[in-house]
C-alpha cells in the first residue's frame, strides 16, 4: 500500500461504491441482499458479544471427553498467526474459516452442507472468525476484502474491498460490520460497514501499522477500541465514531482487545496484560507474564475475573479490578489463541497440540484432549459438544505426509 492509496482512502471514505482493484467498494455478485432491516445484534460473533469478553456462564462441559470426529484440510498453510475459529449456526450446524480461504458449514454429524471461497491465497485466506446475523455470514480474508454470504446456501451477498489483507474478527453491532483492515506500507485502519449492502459507512486511517488485532465495541462506555503492531491502543467513541485516545505501549498489540465496566483489557508482546481506562486512555493496571502476550483475555463480569494466555505456555486468572496474580496454568506449549469460559471450567489450546479444560477456581486440570497440529482457535462449546480447529502440522507442510490442519468435535466420554 503506497501512500497515495492511502490517502484516496482517507478521502473517498464512505462515498466510494466502486469495485476496482485497489479502491473501496462493494461488489454485489448476487441477487438478494442479506435480512432488511437488519437485526440489533448478531446470533453469534467472536468471543460472543461486540465486548469480547469471551464468557458462556449457560454453558458446561463433560467431566471427560473423546473426539467424535475430524474434518481435515481446514487449515493448510505456515502462518503462526491464531487461526479462525468455530462459530454456531442458529440450527446447531457450526461454520469453521480457514486459511485456505474457505468458509465451511458442517452438521454436528461431521457433513459438509457448503463451502464458500474467498479470493485470499492460501495459508492466508481467512484468520478472522466471522459473525452471523441477518441470515448472513459476516468475515474479513487477506485480500483485504470484507464478505457477507447466505448462511443457508453459502452464496455471497457482497464482497468490499477495504484494504490489503484482514486478520481480524468483524464485529456487529446495530446493522454494522466493524473490522480492522491492514495495509502493505505498514498502515491500518478501522471500517464500518452497513451489514445489509456492504456499503462504507465510515473509516478512519490514522492506524500506524497493521491491526491484527480484533476491535472490541463497548456501546455503554461509547468506545470502539483496537490495537496494533505500531504498540498502541486506538479508541474511538462509538455514537459518533471520532477519535479519542491512543495509548501506547512498547512492542504489537495483535491480540483481541475484551471491554469490562469501563476498561478495555489486552495483551502486548512487551510481555504485559494490560488494564485502560476506556474513557481516556490511561492505564489501571498491567501484569508482567514472562513471555508475550497474543492471546485475547476472557472477562467474567459476574465474578471479575480476567482469563488470559501468554507465549510463556501459561493460562492465568487475573482480578479485573487490580491485575493480581488468582492462579496460573501451565500447558507446556505457547497460548497464543483466546480462551473459552464456562460455568465451572476454561477451555484453552497451546502449541503442545492439546486443547485443555481447567477449573476455572482453582485452575486444576480436568482434562484434555491431543490433536493432531498446534491449537491456536477458540475452543466453541455448544449444549452437547467442544469445537476447536489446529494448524496444519510440520510434517504437512514440508511434503504432505502428515496431516492438515482439522476441525474437530469433541463429546462426553460416556
Amino acid at each position: 500500500m503506497d501512500q497515495t492509496r492511502r490517502g484516496f482512502l482517507g478521502a473517498a471514505g464512505a462515498a466510494a461504491t466502486t469495485s476496482l482493484a485497489g479502491c473501496v467498494g462493494a461488489l454485489r455478485t448476487l441477487g438478494g441482499a442479506p435480512d432488511d432491516p437488519p437485526a440489533e445484534t448478531a446470533d453469534w460473533q467472536f468471543r460472543g458479544s461486540p465486548q469480547r469478553r469471551g464468557v458462556y456462564p449457560d454453558r458446561s462441559v463433560p467431566d471427560a471427553v473423546r473426539v467424535d470426529w475430524r474434518l481435515g484440510d481446514v487449515n493448510t498453510g505456515d502462518h503462526t498467526a491464531a487461526k479462525a475459529s468455530p462459530v454456531p449456526t442458529p440450527g446447531g450446524d457450526v461454520i469453521v474459516p480457514g486459511d485456505d480461504g474457505d468458509l465451511t458449514r458442517v452438521t454436528p454429524d461431521g457433513d459438509v452442507v457448503w463451502t464458500a471461497s474467498t479470493e485470499a491465497t492460501s495459508g492466508r485466506g481467512i484468520h478472522g472468525t466471522p459473525a452471523i446475523a441477518n441470515g448472513a455470514v459476516y468475515v474479513g480474508a487477506y485480500d483485504g476484502a470484507t464478505y457477507a454470504v447466505d448462511l443457508a446456501s453459502g452464496e455471497r451477498y457482497w464482497r468490499t474491498q477495504v484494504g490489503d489483507a484482514i486478520g481480524s474478527s468483524p464485529g456487529y453491532l446495530d446493522g454494522t460490520v466493524y473490522i480492522a483492515v491492514e495495509y502493505y506500507d505498514p498502515s491500518g485502519a478501522m471500517f464500518a460497514l452497513d451489514a445489509v449492502t456492504g456499503e462504507v459507512e465510515w473509516d478512519d486511517q490514522r492506524v500506524t501499522n497493521h491491526p491484527h488485532s480484533t476491535a472490541a465495541i463497548d456501546p455503554a462506555a461509547d468506545r470502539i477500541v483496537v490495537g496494533a503492531n505500531d504498540g498502541d491502543l486506538y479508541g474511538w467513541s462509538h455514537s459518533d465514531r471520532e477519535f479519542q485516545w491512543r495509548f501506547e505501549t512498547s512492542d504489537p498489540i495483535k491480540g483481541p482487545v475484551a471491554t469490562y465496566d469501563g476498561g478495555a483489557v489486552f495483551g502486548s508482546w512487551d510481555d504485559r496484560i494490560y488494564r485502560v481506562v476506556l474513557d481516556d486512555g490511561t492505564e489501571e493496571w498491567s501484569f508482567e507474564a514472562d513471555r508475550s502476550v497474543m492471546s485475547g483475555p476472557s472477562v467474567d463480569p459476574e465474578t471479575g475475573t480476567v482469563y488470559v494466555g501468554a507465549h510463556d505456555s501459561r493460562l492465568y486468572a487475573l482480578d479485573a479490578d487490580s491485575g493480581a496474580e488468582q492462579w496460573s496454568f501451565d500447558t507446556g506449549g505457547s497460548i497464543i489463541g483466546c480462551p473459552t469460559v464456562t460455568a465451572d471450567h476454561v477451555l484453552v489450546g497451546s502449541y503442545d497440540e492439546h486443547l485443555y479444560a481447567v477449573d476455572r477456581e482453582t485452575g486444576a486440570e480436568a482434562w484434555s484432549v491431543a490433536a493432531d497440529g498446534i491449537v491456536t482457535s477458540t475452543p466453541l462449546v455448544t449444549e452437547d459438544a467442544v469445537y476447536f480447529a489446529t494448524r496444519a502440522t510440520e510434517a504437512y507442510l514440508e511434503d504432505g505426509s502428515g496431516p492438515s490442519g482439522g476441525l474437530y468435535r469433541v463429546v462426553a466420554d460416556e
